[in-house]
């Protein structure tokens, strides 16, 4: 067994690390495969636009000539500016139940990461926030919603072997559409709120409504950063492509912004889940698989909430009964919707857990972060969690 280093210009390497995974989970049926055009992106260093500010290194474990395991990691220098840290991610973890494999490759991004004048290893974490964050570690048994990660449980303990400690969960929570009622006082809340505090809720049509909102949606997203550790702001050319990935499977009835007056205070993003297409298809939309994801999404009877906030100055006011009666509006959209999938919530985030409780919600999954300290370069000492 060896690791390898993949050069993005040798397309046999770039192929050999991109359909590891269909191997690996050949015999999961759980298992939903990313579109394959967002993953060769993630290896494009000419198309992604993480690129032009940050950069990324990539491994295969090889047995012989066979890939058994591969890993990235990313040095985000934005997010490093912004949070004024010196973290890699890692990301993109597959491997075979073969420690030595998994210990190497992890060996092999920290030396890259030392390399770099980086002093943490944190992840799972991905290129832009919709890449879902974690290790999955319960809910095996549950297909995953479009997007977030699902791996075999036996990951823990490769992961946790290589010396990372946990460095926060996330939990997701499933809702029985056909039986989710709010009581009306949360509605009338919600209906007094937005009249004395002057807000509106702005709902779309279009495809080209919600292009036409990007902006207010950069400026909500960035804006909401004032003051908070772990994320980065975006970039235009982000925006865009983050918007390429949404447009495909919105529909714009379920995307909700929160304004008072011109300025976003809050939103809800839900889509119609598009797993079992993607399972079916490979991830492939060429030459038909594009047809059965449109047809999958008129179909679905789930849908994937994947985000829903207020800015802090609402959420006492109003502002997360307003977030749960379009909620349930969305939920009523076409009246087709029988499951709910409310995604990654932080376990820290005890109010929002409870208050989605009371409301019917079960929590049914978890990911969880991971973090490793690493020594400097040249000091001999072992990797500290």
């Amino acid at each position: 067994m060896f690791i390898q280093p993949v050069d993005l210009d040798d397309r046999r390497q770039v192929r050999q690390f991109l359909e590891l995974p269909a191997a690996l989970y050949r015999a999961i049926p759980q298992y939903v495969p990313p579109l394959e055009s967002d993953a060769r992106a993630w290896l494009d260093y000419r198309r992604n636009p993480f690129y032009r500010h940050s950069q990324a290194g990539f491994w295969l474990a090889m047995d012989g000539g066979r890939p058994i395991g591969r890993l990235a990691a990313l040095d985000n220098r934005r997010y490093n500016d912004f949070n004024h840290e010196r973290t890699a991610f890692f990301y993109l973890f597959e491997c075979e139940d073969h420690r030595a494999a998994a210990l190497g490759l992890f060996a092999a991004a920290a030396d890259w990461a030392r390399g770099r004048g980086l002093d943490k290893l944190l992840g799972p974490k991905g290129f832009t926030p919709l890449d879902g964050l974690g290790l999955l570690v319960q809910g095996f048994e549950h297909r995953p919603a479009f997007g977030l990660p699902y791996n075999p449980a036996y990951y823990v303990d490769l992961v946790e072997a290589a010396g990372f400690e946990t460095d926060g969960e996330l939990v997701s929570g499933y809702l029985d559409a056909r039986t989710f009622r709010l009581p009306e006082r949360v509605h009338q809340v919600a209906r007094l709120v937005q009249e004395r505090r002057g807000l509106r809720v702005l709902r779309f049509q279009s495809r080209n409504d919600l292009r036409a909102v990007l902006p207010k949606l950069k400026q909500l997203y960035n804006g909401a950063l004032g003051g908070t550790s772990g994320n980065v702001p975006l970039t235009d050319a982000e925006v865009e492509a983050i918007a390429g990935q949404l447009l495909w499977f919105a529909d714009p009835r379920l995307i909700k912004i929160i304004v008072k007056g011109d300025e976003p205070v809050g939103f809800l993003f839900a889509y119609p889940d598009v797993s079992a297409a993607l399972q079916r298809t490979r991830g492939r939309l060429f030459p038909f698989g594009w047809l059965t994801l449109l047809w999958e999404l008129r179909q679905t009877r789930w849908l994937n909430v994947n985000g829903a906030g207020v800015v802090e100055q609402y959420r006492g006011l109003g502002g997360t009964a307003l977030l749960f009666s379009e909620l349930e509006h969305s939920l009523r959209e076409g009246g087709r919707f029988d499951h709910a999938d409310l995604v990654q919530i932080g376990v820290e985030n005890d109010r929002m857990q409870r208050e989605l409780r009371d409301l019917g919600i079960d929590f049914y999954k978890r990911h969880r972060l991971y973090r490793q300290r690493l020594a400097p370069a040249g000091s001999g000492a072992a990797p500290t969690p």
